[in-house]
């Protein structure tokens, strides 16, 4: 007889999970919907600050970036996406400095972990918020970051401040 209970407690069980799944469908058959009409909502579109999507090297108004291609954001990134080519260069008290002549990012490869921003020494790489990106062709996601015929910021030699007597 147990059998027989068993089997209709569980049926009417289903029942009622069934209406009650109903039920939450039928209500959210009748309330408003919001669809963002993208890309036509474009100028009010809000993206977070926090987003990253673009490994960029900002250049200042003289082409100048800060990056020293020590090859630290080489080392951190997990999958290889960042490619530099440096040579050194002998400059004109005689010492040897290593140059940027390369810096290529491949945007198909990221996953945009912040490692190679985070673990920067002279803060020259940052992500935008940028993210249309779809193209037809994955050779074209390669970027090359440092401008034609940029070089590095030159630091500012700071003078010490006089000492109070």
């Amino acid at each position: 007889m147990s059998s027989v209970s068993q089997y209709f407690s569980g049926l009417f069980t289903g029942i009622r999970s069934l209406m009650k799944g109903m039920s939450v469908t039928w209500v959210e058959l009748w309330t408003k919907k919001v669809t963002a009409q993208y890309p036509e909502n474009r100028d009010t579109l809000v993206i977070s600050d926090r987003f990253r999507c673009e490994l960029t090297m900002p250049h200042d108004t003289n082409n100048e970036h800060a990056c020293t291609a020590c090859g630290i954001c080489v080392m951190n990134c997990p999958n290889g996406t960042i490619n530099i080519v440096s040579e050194m260069i002998e400059t004109a008290d005689g010492k040897k400095k290593k140059i940027l002549k390369q810096y290529t990012y491949d945007l198909g490869m990221c996953t945009f972990c912040n490692l190679c921003v985070v673990t920067c020494p002279s803060n020259a790489l940052k992500f935008e918020n940028t993210f249309e990106n779809a193209i037809f062709t994955r050779s074209k996601l390669v970027q090359t970051l440092n401008h034609e015929g940029s070089k590095l910021r030159e630091k500012k030699k700071e003078t010490p401040a006089p000492v109070a007597e």
